[in-house]
């Protein structure tokens, strides 16, 4: 199988397909206040159902406010990995309240909601995100039914207008700021290699990588600075672009897997297994990696998946499945369900012994082996993007 990361340096000609996806990205600081009574009306959208978390129902109901009597209810019982139970209830919601689109304010377990309902209904969504999620901008849906997780991409989730802003994010406490972030890095990762991977989400996810490990330490350390919270939000908006088109991949199956199955925070949980993943797949794709640690800065000199690990260190964020819920007479059964859904097309072959190695290592949180990256030549820009962050 081809895979883009590992081949953009051949001197053969190019063949790929990129499948660009439609939707509406309005970026800025200040943007929920200022835009998005605009948006909803170039929308056209009359009925709103505002969803959002029980915490942030009233920063919801502030930004909706300027929307008067076109607000026609509010659904809060949001959980994460969104539930059928709860998918239902929010589905009857917006039946009940005759409801014409869907106003998602919330980080992705509130995204993750409304895709639920536009699965059903079709309504389309307009998406203020208040983490780094990167879910606004995809086509996949996520949903759980006794313990186990299923996901499917369908254009009728994909939020038509994704409103962008900061400000929104200042008080995202570092304990949220720092897992979310490395989230948002795990879609660029796997944008490399997923099925979907081509040259163009591969340079995407380089500067998504390169923008979130240089914004989210700021973030972390300065909440309040501007300049943290807009390069890590600005990265994982192209870090949710990048992972739109190329897709999914073994780290976001081993997730999704063990958050259904053990309802294991989902932001933590991407934080511990993105480096073991790493480390298992480094000797099949060695450009991928290089371009990886690259994009990490001073903390890839190491290798990819020692950086990565590297920067949830520096961040505060768990390394451990251990220190997250896992329990770790789980681990047999683990190794048993992720195997059940190991990509066909993964790039190295995946073994029972592979899956129970790279589960333990997650569980205790190992840190991966110092791999010196081979070189990758000149890092590809995206111009006009790049900000130099003290």
């Amino acid at each position: 199988m081809s895979r883009a990361g590992d081949q953009m340096s051949a001197p053969t000609a190019r063949q790929f397909t990129y499948d660009a996806l439609p939707g509406r990205v309005v970026f800025g600081a200040g943007a929920s206040r200022r835009l998005l009574a605009g948006e909803v009306d170039r929308l056209g959208a009359s009925r709103l159902l505002v969803i959002a978390t029980g915490r942030e129902r009233s920063l919801a109901e502030e930004l909706s406010a300027v929307l008067g009597d076109r607000v026609v209810g509010v659904f809060t019982d949001v959980r994460p990995h969104v539930p059928v139970e709860v998918a239902d209830r929010a589905r009857a919601a917006a039946h009940e309240a005759r409801a014409d689109a869907l106003l998602s304010v919330g980080g992705g377990s509130t995204t993750g909601t409304a895709k639920a309902v536009a699965l059903e209904t079709a309504l389309p969504v307009i998406a203020v995100p208040t983490t780094y999620a990167g879910s606004e901008v995809t086509p996949v849906w996520g949903m759980t039914d006794e313990r186990r997780k299923t996901t499917g991409t369908d254009l009728r989730v994909l939020p038509r207008v994704v409103v962008y802003d900061p400000d929104l994010t200042v008080t995202l406490p570092p304990a949220i700021t720092g897992p979310s972030a490395m989230n948002a890095i795990a879609h660029c990762v796997e944008a490399f290699y997923a099925p979907g991977a081509n040259p163009i989400t591969a340079l995407v996810a380089e500067e998504g990588i390169r923008a979130l490990a240089a914004g989210a330490p700021v973030a972390v350390q300065r909440p309040e600075d501007p300049s943290g919270r807009g390069e890590t939000l600005y990265g994982a908006y192209v870090a949710g672009a990048a992972f739109a088109v190329a897709g999914s991949g073994l780290h976001h199956k081993v997730c999704h897997v063990l958050g259904g199955a053990y309802d294991l925070p989902h932001a933590e949980l991407h934080t511990v297994v993105l480096p073991q993943v790493m480390a298992f797949q480094g000797p099949a794709l060695p450009q991928t990696m290089a371009r990886v640690a690259r994009a990490l800065g001073e903390r890839g000199r190491r290798g990819a998946a020692a950086g990565l690990h590297d920067l949830a260190v520096a961040m505060g964020a768990p390394t451990a499945l251990r220190d997250i819920g896992m329990r770790e007479e789980h681990l047999d059964e683990a190794v048993r369900l992720v195997l059940e859904k190991v990509p066909a097309g993964n790039p190295r072959p995946v073994s029972e012994d592979n899956v129970r190695q790279l589960l333990r290592d997650a569980f205790s949180g190992r840190r991966p082996d110092e791999v010196r990256p081979e070189a990758a030549g000149p890092a590809p820009a995206l111009r006009g993007q790049s900000r130099r962050l003290t």
